[in-house]
C-alpha cells in the first residue's frame, strides 16, 4: 500500500496510482511502463497505444501545454486522466479540465498533478477536478480546507451552471 496520499472526492485517501514521468535518455517509444496503476504521459500513450489499449486500469497525464481535444477520442480508456501544473502559475491546465468535463463530457476521475497548492483548489474544482496530489513539502490536510474556502460561487462554472444573481430572490424595494 502507498503512503502517499492524494485529495480524491473532499476525502484525503492512499494513492494507489504511480505516475510515470520519463528519466533522462529515456524516450516515450522506450520506456517501460511498470505493473500497477500507472499514469503515463500522453506521449508515451501515442508511442506504445497498440501495447497499453487493453491495460486496465490505465491512466493517462497532459502537459499544460496540452490540448484536451487530443483525448477525446481515446477517453473510454483511461480510469484516471490527470494534469500537470508545472507551476502554481501556470493556469492553462484549467482549461483542459473544463474542456474535458464540458465538452468531452468525461466522468472519470480528473487529477491535478504538479505544483498543486492549497489556494488554488477550490477553483480547480470548479472547472472539474475532483483528485488533487497536493505538493509534497506541503500538508494535505491543511490543502482539503482549501476546497471550502468560499462559502458561495458568484459566477457560472463546470460546478454550478446558474450565477449567483438568477439563484437570489431578491425583493423589489420600493423607495416612497
Amino acid at each position: 500500500m502507498s503512503n502517499v496520499e492524494i485529495i480524491k472526492n473532499r476525502t484525503v485517501v492512499a494513492d494507489d496510482w504511480s505516475v510515470l514521468r520519463l528519466s533522462d535518455g529515456e524516450t516515450p517509444e522506450s520506456v517501460s511502463i511498470p505493473a500497477g496503476k500507472v499514469i503515463v504521459p500522453f506521449s508515451v500513450w501515442q508511442a506504445q497505444r497498440t501495447l497499453l489499449q487493453d491495460r486496465a486500469p490505465l491512466g493517462v497525464w497532459l502537459a499544460s501545454d496540452a490540448q484536451a481535444d487530443v483525448l477525446k477520442d481515446d477517453l473510454a480508456h483511461f480510469a484516471v486522466i490527470a494534469v500537470d501544473f508545472p507551476k502554481f502559475t501556470d493556469g492553462r491546465g484549467y482549461s483542459i479540465a473544463y474542456t474535458l468535463r464540458t465538452r468531452f463530457a468525461y466522468s472519470g476521475e480528473l487529477r491535478a498533478i504538479g505544483d498543486v497548492l492549497r489556494d488554488q483548489l477550490f477553483y480547480m474544482q470548479r472547472v472539474g477536478f475532483d483528485a488533487f496530489a497536493v505538493r509534497a513539502d506541503k500538508n494535505i490536510h491543511d490543502a482539503l480546507k482549501g476546497l471550502t474556502d468560499f462559502s458561495e460561487k458568484y459566477q457560472t462554472s463546470w460546478d454550478e451552471k446558474t450565477p449567483l444573481f438568477r439563484r437570489v430572490n431578491r425583493q423589489a424595494v420600493s423607495q416612497g
